[in-house]
Formats: structure tokens, sequence, C-alpha cells
């Protein structure tokens, strides 16, 4: 079955309240790409260039609906995520390297998502940075440490709820252009200089781990065992719980831009750190609007750590062809790892601005050797069965796959220069 020939034709059949029974694992996606690294890059694109860059969210969000679906996708069929199939199919050159590299690609998202929550409770009470990274790992390994994926579900939809309301908040006090937002949404500009912000917002939004996340959460729930009719049913409501996070994610990137070009480029203030955001907004809506900014900045950096955490230790646990389990000690080992390495790079820095940057283009270096195997492996007649992609399905995910990591590889390029 083509993955692509039921999705728009289903959506008209669903009935709305049967669908809330299967919103969760698209969520945990959303976190990944509402996360501190994103949310530097929507305040520079918003600052320096106004609603013209809106466009690049809406591309980048169909781009992610289509790799996310697909990650998905493996686990509902094979009832294995997507670094246990890499490990079983794979041969040991190639699945050492993939999963080498998403393991330091773990290690690099949950330091910027460290960093991000340290900087929100800097700006909240004024602990030092170090300070705040310990408090955010430990909160991250209780909260994976209760053993519980709805549970845990359950907090990351309140923690995206409460980062979209911040966003609401601060919109309603600015003076916002709907009509500039608008065209901005679909219409495609460059603006002189604008490339390396594009590029930014593009490779801060299609983030290795949560395509393997992703896979794992959809994974836990076995629907492979309940025979063709439960997994045909689950591919359908899958997609709408991917396209509820991916819409959610892309409401809030937009909020964050659209509040951006509203507050800072209006007034023509670039903004270069995130600190210096509640600085400004304060002398203009008071101190509400700052704080506000702060808690949500802390609400993404702490959601995104927890998820990042479990990428982490679902990558290592499937190395050893194992779902992630947190009573399991490869899963246990997989998490210390992320967290612990995170909290080790963070040590060592002197500018945690600059680790952010560089956490994104560790991200960017790694991308392909997700994307490429997930393609390979869902197109697979030998791991997918009658599931697997088509030419045509196969086809669109290549696109997607290209065009993404030539954005990706073109960030690093000119962050290099």
């Amino acid at each position: 079955m083509n993955w692509l020939s039921h999705i728009g034709k289903q959506a008209s059949r669903f009935a709305s309240l049967e669908l809330f029974r299967y919103i969760g694992p698209g969520f945990f996606v959303t976190v990944g790409f509402i996360d501190p690294g994103n949310w530097v890059t929507n305040v520079a694109a918003g600052s320096q260039f106004g609603y013209k860059l809106l466009w690049v969210v809406s591309i980048a969000t169909v781009m992610l609906i289509i790799v996310q679906h697909n990650a998905a996708h493996l686990g509902i069929v094979t009832g294995l995520c997507l670094s246990e199939a890499a490990s079983k199919y794979f041969k040991p050159w190639l699945r050492v390297l993939m999963l080498g590299s998403a393991m330091i690609a773990c290690i690099a998202t949950a330091l910027a998502e460290l960093l991000g929550a340290a900087i929100g409770l800097k700006m909240l009470t004024g602990l030092p940075l170090m300070v705040g990274a310990v408090l955010s790992a430990l909160f991250s390994a209780w909260m994976l440490f209760s053993k519980n994926y709805q549970r845990l579900e359950k907090w990351i939809m309140g923690f995206v709820s409460l980062i979209g309301m911040a966003f609401i908040f601060e919109i309603w006090l600015a003076d916002v252009s709907w009509l500039q937002t608008a065209s901005g949404w679909v219409t495609p500009t460059f603006p002189i200089g604008s490339m390396t912000v594009i590029m930014g917002v593009l490779g801060a939004v299609v983030m290795p781990h949560n395509i393997f996340l992703h896979s794992e959460v959809i994974q836990s729930r076995q629907w492979n065992e309940q025979g063709d009719d439960v997994i045909k049913k689950q591919l359908k409501y899958e997609f709408l719980d991917t396209l509820t996070g991916m819409g959610a994610g892309w409401a809030i990137n937009s909020a964050m831009i659209i509040m951006a070009a509203a507050v800072f480029y209006k007034n023509g203030i670039v903004v270069n750190e995130l600190p210096q955001i509640t600085v400004t907004l304060e002398p203009i809506f008071g101190k509400a609007s700052a704080l506000v900014f702060a808690l949500g900045l802390l609400f993404a950096g702490l959601s995104s750590s927890v998820t990042a955490a479990m990428a982490g230790g679902s990558v290592f646990a499937g190395i050893f062809i194992e779902p992630f389990d947190i009573n399991d000690p490869h899963s246990r080992i997989g998490l210390s790892i992320t967290l612990f390495g995170a909290l080790a790079a963070i040590l060592c820095m002197s500018d945690p601005f600059r680790g952010i940057l560089w956490s994104q283009v560790a991200l960017s270096l790694q991308l392909p050797l997700t994307i490429i195997p997930l393609i390979l492996l869902t197109s697979s007649k030998k791991v997918m069965g009658e599931y697997a992609n088509q030419y045509f399905g196969s086809a669109v995910l290549w696109i997607v796959g290209l065009i993404v990591i030539g954005l990706n590889v073109a960030l690093m390029v000119d962050l290099a220069g």
C-alpha cells in the first residue's frame, strides 16, 4: 500500500471524538521544533525581516509532516522503532555510523534544550546557567522515570498548550499586521542577507532525534501484533495525529516570527540574544509580557529536554534491538549518556548562545544519516511487506529528503564561511 494513497481521502471519514483517542505521539515531535533553537532562529527571522520569512515555516512544516509520518508508518507496521529496524536490517558498519552519530545528535539536542530551560530560569530567578541546566536535567530524568507513556504525552501536550498561550498573549499585546502575515505565509521571498536565517529556520524544524522518537512512541503500542485491520486503522489515525501535532507546531513557530516582526522589526530592534527579548518587551508592554516570554522559554526547554533524553534512550536500546524501556539498563544508559553528555558540554562552554548555534550544526551533519536509512527501510518490501512505499511515495520522500539535506548542508557551509 502506498502511504500517500489514503491521506487525502480519509480525513472526512473519521469521527472527531474518536480521533482524540489517538492524539499524543505527534505532540512528542512538536516540542522538538518549538525548542530553544527554534526560538533563536524564529526571533531572528522576525526581528530582521519582519513577516517576509513566514513562508519558510509553512514549507518546512510540510516537509516535516511527510518525514515524521513515514517514521510513524515504520513503527506501526513493523513494531520496531527506527533504531531497532536499522540494527536488524542494516550491515554493522552502516548501523554503527547511523546510530553512533544519532547518539551524538541526541546529546547536541539535549544541550540546546537544557540551555534554553536554564536561560528561562535565569530570566525568572537569576539562577546561574549551570544550576538551571542541572535542575532541568533532573526534571527530565524524573519525568522519564515515571514509567508511563500516556502520562508523558499529557504533560507534553500541556507544555505545548502553555507555550502556545504564551505567544497568543504576546501577539494580543502587539500591533500585528494580519495582511502582511497572510502574505508572508504563502509568498516565498528572499530578502538580501536572509539565506542564513532561512536555512536556520528550516534546519531547526526537521531534527534527527524527532524521527527516531516518533517511531519509538508509535511502536510502543505494538499495533502490528493485532492484525491487518488494526494496522490499516492506525495508519489512518496516525496521520491525523501527526497533522494535529505539526499544525500546532506550525502555529507556534509562526507566532514567534509574528511577535518578533510586530514588536522588534517594527521598532528597528535586531535581537541577538534571548534575554534581550525580555529586556525589550518590559518597557514596551510591561512586566507581564517579559514574564510570560520567560515562562514560555522555560516550558519549551523542559518539554524538549524530556523528548531529547527519551530519544537518546531509544537510539541506544535500539542498538541491541530492544524498545525503549526505562526499567531496561540499555535505555537507562542511553538516557544517561544524553543528559550527562549535554551537561558536560555545557560546563565547558563560555558562550551558551554559540553553544545552541553549533548544536544545530551538529544536527545538520547527522540528518542525512537518519533520513536516507528511513527511506530505504520504509521502501523495502522485506521490511514493510505490502505496506512498503511504492514508487510515487518513495519519489516524494527522496525529493523532500534531498531538499532538507541540501539546505542543512548549505547552512553548515554558510556558518563555516
